[in-house]
């Protein structure tokens, strides 16, 4: 005799426990959660956080209104984000049809923050570029250099970054920029040598193989 095999419908399936569907459902949320604190704005309250974590009471006196004040600071001090450059450099070719000689504005202050330990870093910057046939007002050099510095920096792109926005917008026929500063990261820790001096420089155009037009640079922008 033949048996005959006769299909049975599989069971349902079973819903997972309880307690498995919770701490998924906690996962999840707390995932959401974080991302939404990851995009949320670093402010005054975290501040006080950070505060707190050095062992110090963010309400006495001293302390009640410092995440308040340092909130608006780190606001100034990386304003630059929010700047752009382009509109910065409004050009002129009124009066510079016959100026085909280097123009250099030096000694411009300087003052950004690293970007490796958020300390500080300063000094003086020296842009210059020679015209073909327009330029721009002096002022605009140095708001050129304050709109690259207000960010998260470090000193060779902050060089670079001044240097390629000059030649981009003007199209001179030479572009220098020399900055020297110095950092609060190697002066406050690690090494804590006061004093020392970074010096970086970009040279594009004609600065870049012209010898004598960099030598001529180079002694208008010396000290």
């Amino acid at each position: 005799m033949q048996l005959l095999a006769f299909p049975f419908p599989a069971p349902p399936p079973q819903d997972k426990p309880a307690h498995r569907r919770l701490k998924k459902d906690t996962r999840r949320m707390k995932k959401q959660t974080d991302t939404l604190e990851d995009d949320a704005a670093f402010g005054v309250n975290d501040w006080r956080k950070l505060l707190r974590s050095l062992g110090e009471d963010p309400m006495r006196q001293g302390l009640v209104e410092t995440p308040d004040r340092v909130t608006k600071a780190w606001a100034h001090w990386t304003r630059g984000y929010a700047e752009d450059p382009n509109a910065i450099l409004k050009t002129f070719e009124d009066g510079s049809e016959n100026y085909n000689q280097l123009i250099v504005v030096k000694k411009i202050p300087v003052y950004s923050h690293c970007e490796h330990h958020l300390a500080p870093f300063f000094g003086h910057a020296a842009v210059g570029y020679l015209p073909t046939g327009r330029i721009v007002g002096l002022s605009k050099l140095t708001r050129l250099v304050n709109c690259f510095a207000a960010r998260l920096q470090v000193q060779e792109r902050l060089t670079q970054q001044i240097a390629q926005s000059l030649l981009e917008h003007l199209q001179p026929k030479a572009v220098g920029v020399i900055i020297r500063c110095r950092h609060m990261c190697m002066e406050s820790r690690g090494i804590a040598v006061a004093g020392e001096e970074t010096v970086t420089s970009a040279m594009l155009g004609d600065l870049e193989k012209n010898q004598a037009q960099r030598a001529e640079f180079l002694s208008l922008v010396a000290d």
